[in-house]
């Protein structure tokens, strides 16, 4: 009988091991990247790595630069929570990898009763002991294993790691976005002082076109209407100066605090127009975004993480089994406590509980995991097409901002030569004072959005970089 009793044990266990296993249809978490860059050339991509693989160092070779972005990298305080997120991670991680190990507690205790004289355990004291209360003393090891069969603990391990996997890809997040702002703000600094300097030059231009109108109008030469013409354009051109003074300082405080310092002043060693923009800025092939944006392998580490937590939900479905056992010296006499190996006790126990009615609390925590895995595999999907658009918006501003480039720089050497031959028709009488003041108006606005198309591809070359996963 006792034969037929354990057979029928072990196909019950069988049956429903086989009624527990996981067939989950796996979800298709591939995101196709394309075979090209929209608006890339055919030498950009021939390059496998691309501009991506070389460090930030290497890329942004001014000195000054160089500087600010190790600063930032050190104190900026965005980079100061992302590792602190790792390491609050790594023990996460951690406990994940002790799940294996059983719980072993160390238990002491002292403890004395005094049943009622009309009780039966009082009447017992009495009778056998003699006394009206009785001691009990107990120093126990309790040990505590549950089997990972169903890979609870295994998936829980495994979420840990996927998630301490996601702070080191924020953290490289954090400094790509962080390298591509200092290298941003500093270009936009080289700005504002060579729109500055453009300025100060057309001040001093107008000041000496001022100079001689002045003298045509003390000799009747101009109208009142000449003289007041020209020093509306001379405040023009002087409103300009505290404009731009004002903008540097607020781009010196904003490098400042990006390299978690207070504001201050930022010395240059260099100008605008001494940058100069790589000619092969490589993309290499759009594969590559995937192993090298932070933003995108963070967002595929979160697929991993939620499938693992989807397992566990379900596991958690499953009989546990608990083995447990416990070991110690017991006594109901203090001195006898220690008395080895008389007061020695042992105890192990082994049990399979099966979740049956929970308020549907398991299954729902099961589907709702499920659905966060779906979520996941759209976000991710959804990062690779951010990713690759952020590639070709980079790369179509970089070409149709050369195009600009080239036109406006045309225009401004023939302003350029427009003035100069305005000062000599106006020196020689052959040309009015308007014609004067409009060619110096339009070098002024010509030469200012020289400076800005300039600083415009250079934030086009650090985007490119950072969207490509460079900068960490």
């Amino acid at each position: 009988m006792n034969t037929k009793f354990s057979l029928l044990i072990i196909l019950f266990l069988q049956v429903l091991f086989l009624a527990c296993k996981t067939t989950d249809k796996a979800l298709n978490t591939e995101a196709i990247a394309p075979s090209s860059f929209r608006n890339a050339d055919e030498n950009s991509q021939a390059d496998s790595a691309g501009i991506a693989l070389i460090a930030w160092r290497e890329f942004f070779n001014d000195a000054i630069l160089q500087r600010l972005i190790d600063t930032a990298i050190v104190h900026n305080m965005d980079m100061q929570l992302a590792i602190k997120n790792i390491e609050a991670a790594q023990q996460t991680l951690k406990q994940a990898k002790a799940g294996y190990l059983p719980d072993v507690n160390l238990q002491v205790s002292a403890n004395t009763t005094r049943p009622s004289d009309n009780s039966l355990n009082g009447l017992s004291l009495n009778q056998f002991l003699g006394s009206k209360h009785i001691e009990d003393y107990t120093a126990a090891l309790a040990l505590s294993w549950e089997a990972d069969i169903w890979g609870k603990i295994k998936n829980q391990k495994a979420a840990a790691l996927a998630g301490y996997l996601q702070t080191e890809e924020a953290k490289k997040a954090v400094q790509t976005q962080l390298v591509s702002y200092v290298a941003q703000g500093y270009y936009n600094l080289l700005m504002l002082q060579a729109q500055l300097k453009i300025a100060q030059q057309n001040l001093a231009l107008n000041d000496s076109t001022l100079n001689i109108i002045k003298q045509q109008y003390d000799v009747g030469e101009i109208t009142l209407l000449g003289l007041e013409q020209a020093e509306a354009q001379r405040l023009a051109a002087a409103s300009l100066i505290p404009d731009f003074e004002q903008q540097i300082n607020i781009q010196e405080n904003a490098l400042s605090i990006l390299s978690g310092k207070l504001p201050e002043a930022v010395a240059t060693e260099t100008t605008l127009d001494k940058i100069e923009i790589p000619q092969n800025l490589t993309t290499g092939v759009p594969s590559l975004l995937l192993s090298r944006r932070p933003d995108v392998k963070r967002a595929e580490l979160a697929v991993v993480a939620a499938r693992a937590n989807k397992q566990y939900a379900k596991a958690s479905m499953y009989p546990s089994l608990t083995i447990s056992a416990q070991a110690g010296v017991n006594s109901f006499k203090a001195s006898n406590w220690f008395n080895i190996p008389a007061s020695l006790f042992g105890t192990v126990a082994g049990g399979i509980a099966q979740p049956i009615l929970q308020r549907r609390q398991l299954k729902t925590n099961y589907k709702l995991a499920e659905i966060d895995q779906e979520k996941t595999v759209i976000q991710f999907r959804q990062s690779v097409i951010t990713a690759v658009g952020e590639v070709s918006d980079a790369l179509i501003a970089l070409d149709k901002l050369e195009e600009k480039q080239s036109i406006a720089l045309n225009r401004t050497s023939k302003l350029q030569s427009a003035i100069h031959n305005a000062d000599l028709l106006f020196n020689t009488g052959m040309a009015n004072y308007l014609e004067v003041i409009t060619a110096q108006s339009n070098v002024l606005q010509s030469e200012l959005e020289l400076a800005q198309i300039k600083k415009a591809q250079l934030v086009a070359m650090v985007d490119l970089y950072r969207s490509l996963g460079g900068g960490w």
